[in-house]
């Protein structure tokens, strides 16, 4: 997975096409997704960049990593697997009873 991309400091304004052909440059994008809010609809600031290559990946970082675009100097390095995150809802530990139940603990 050495050419998924993390790309941060992203203008409000960028969408999945814009950020496609900056990438483009480099050479194969096989995917470009800006990251949304779902409730506002707006960009969260960032996204990722799928390249055809780990040598393509490698070209874009160096040559898109700084870079000032829409008036902010872009972050850009390899993607890191996504850590797991615990599920559920609301707050405390879960904790089993004496008959082997769940529950959540305030």
């Amino acid at each position: 997975m050495d050419n998924k991309l993390y790309v941060g400091n992203l203008s409000y304004a960028m969408r999945d096409d814009t950020l496609h052909q900056q990438f483009a440059n480099f050479g194969h994008v096989a995917s470009a997704k800006v990251m949304m809010d779902r409730d506002s609809g707006r960009s969260k600031g960032f996204g990722f960049v799928e390249m055809g290559s780990p040598a393509e990946a490698q070209a874009a970082i160096q040559g898109l990593n700084g870079k000032q675009i829409d008036g902010r100097a872009l972050t850009v390095n390899v993607a890191r697997p996504m850590e797991p995150r615990s599920g559920g809802f609301g707050g405390g530990e879960r904790r089993q009873d004496s008959y082997g139940n769940h529950r959540n603990r305030y």
